[in-house]
């Protein structure tokens, strides 16, 4: 006669599998409830005959069905095995729904999402052994919730050749994440090899993480237009050390930090976005920072338009050019008393060249490199 343990590894997939409720689908019954579990492990075939602790031949039913079912003779063994087809046909049903928007997908995502973190901080990250063992199995149905809805709405999540430069990337992570969390691993083993990617929090707007800030300028100011058609855009602050756009979402005021990468690129995604760099944003926003720190007051000309500011009066317009030639100075077209400053601060005193110099005094406009900015602004403090 065999040995009545359960592997960690079955009782993990079984908790998954049950989603929490008793098997038979005319019960049903929550079975992790506050009040204590009422969960029982059922044999289909009965350990008596088989000695069988498999996946497969084991149900979680609540005490009241697993009477009937083992005592009372209420349930054929089919039947019982049915409820386990039946289970899988709900769970595709209701997880496995694909979505037109990442706002729809956002909805059923970020509560899951949400539950989790607060089981893994309150009880992991604290060290409470007890209350984590409890709890952990709603984070392997969870997890086999998320999974299923991104499998069938990956379509929806921004990606990118350069695993580095995708979301899609970070679900891919966690889907072998959720495969780990439900492996066979020794009794006693702590250590996971595919942790939970924070970026995955960012993406929905749960947590930001700090990371760098999408180069392009012409980006935000795109997604700044975009939200203010449907009334969603309230502020864009720039020139600080964690510059962020304040929207409405959901109902609500949120802020969007520039430098919560997966954030801000899967807006870019969802509105259609992403167009090519000419002024990179981290400079942009190190020039507007360096205004600030010495207390001259700017403003935009437009919040959709974020390269052009207006200071003591006068219009400031930021490029970003290794060397300002002739030909793009033209192009640019200033208005007369304008003053370009060249953010590209590579190539030194080299980044204007003579010959836009001499046309931009025929223009009565100024150009400054970076050099020459400091100075201008440390004059008209």
């Amino acid at each position: 006669m065999g040995s009545r343990y359960i592997n960690k590894n079955v009782k993990r997939k079984l908790y998954a599998e049950s989603m929490g409720r008793c098997m038979n689908p005319s019960c049903q019954r929550e079975l992790f409830g506050k009040n204590g579990d009422i969960i029982e492990k059922a044999h289909v075939v009965s350990w008596g005959k088989t000695s069988d602790n498999s996946f497969e031949n084991l149900v979680l039913l609540c005490p009241t069905c697993h009477t009937e079912f083992d005592k009372n003779k209420a349930f054929t063994l089919e039947k019982v095995l049915e409820w386990k087809n039946i289970r899988k046909r709900e769970l595709e049903r209701f997880f496995s729904k694909k979505y037109e928007t990442f706002e729809e997908l956002k909805r059923k995502v970020v509560p899951i999402l949400q539950e989790n973190k607060i089981i893994f901080e309150k009880y992991y990250l604290h060290d409470n052994k007890n209350l984590w063992d409890k709890f952990e199995y709603k984070i392997l149905i969870n997890n086999r919730k998320l999974k299923m809805l991104f499998l069938a709405n990956d379509r929806l999540i921004q990606r990118h050749q350069e695993r580095h430069y995708s979301n899609l990337a970070y679900i891919q992570l966690f889907l072998l994440h959720v495969d780990e969390f439900e492996k066979t691993r020794m009794e006693g083993e702590k250590i996971r090899e595919v942790l939970f990617p924070s970026e995955i929090n960012s993406m929905f707007g749960i947590a930001p993480v700090e990371d760098y800030m999408i180069p392009s300028t012409e980006s935000l100011e795109l997604l700044i237009k975009k939200l203010k058609e449907q009334g969603k855009f309230e502020e864009i602050v720039l020139g600080v050390g964690c510059p962020y756009i304040k929207m409405h979402e959901e109902g609500e005021s949120v802020f969007v930090y520039l430098d919560d990468t997966p954030r801000v690129r899967q807006l870019y995604y969802n509105y259609n976005c992403f167009v090519g760099t000419k002024v990179r944003l981290q400079s942009l926003n190190f020039a507007l920072n360096y205004i600030r720190s010495r207390n001259v007051n700017f403003e935009f000309l437009s919040d959709s338009n974020l390269r052009e500011i207006l200071i003591k009066g006068k219009k400031m317009i930021f490029i970003y050019e290794y060397c300002l030639s002739q030909s793009e100075l033209m192009r640019l077209a200033p208005e007369k008393n304008s003053i370009i400053v060249n953010l590209h601060n590579w190539n030194g005193d080299g980044c204007i060249s003579s010959e836009a110099y001499k046309l931009a005094s025929h223009m009565n406009i100024q150009l400054l490199t970076m050099e020459s900015f400091y100075e201008y602004i440390n004059e008209i403090m």
